[in-house]
């Protein structure tokens, strides 16, 4: 199980979290995935009074073919239908990206 408050989600939680070795597949994307986080990884570092903090930021939406490749794997083991992953994939752009959409949609017709 991992969990997090979707700000500090880090590489310790993506490497806790297993997947049922019996799909290869599977096992095979999550690799590819925690790879590209970390080349993809960003070293930053804070002052505080304390003194400097080092960190590393994560950009999930680098890996965003994977994650579509991850979401396409999980739809066909657990059954979804095709309306059902396009709602998945296309979570982010509808939800999140909404007003971007729209104004490139108006600037098409």
């Amino acid at each position: 199980m991992a969990t997090s408050n979707c700000r500090d989600f880090g590489i310790e939680n993506i490497n806790a979290f297993r997947v049922n070795e019996n799909i290869h597949d599977f096992s095979n994307l999550i690799k590819d995935y925690k790879h590209r986080l970390k080349t993809t990884a960003e070293k930053c570092s804070r002052s505080y009074p304390s003194g400097i903090v080092e960190y590393d930021e994560y950009y999930p939406a680098k890996s965003r073919d994977i994650i579509d490749q991850i979401d396409c794997l999980l739809a066909q083991h657990y059954g979804f239908t095709h309306e059902e992953l396009d709602f998945i994939i296309n979570y982010d752009n509808k939800y999140r990206m909404g007003k971007e959409l729209d104004n490139g949609e108006e600037n098409e017709k």
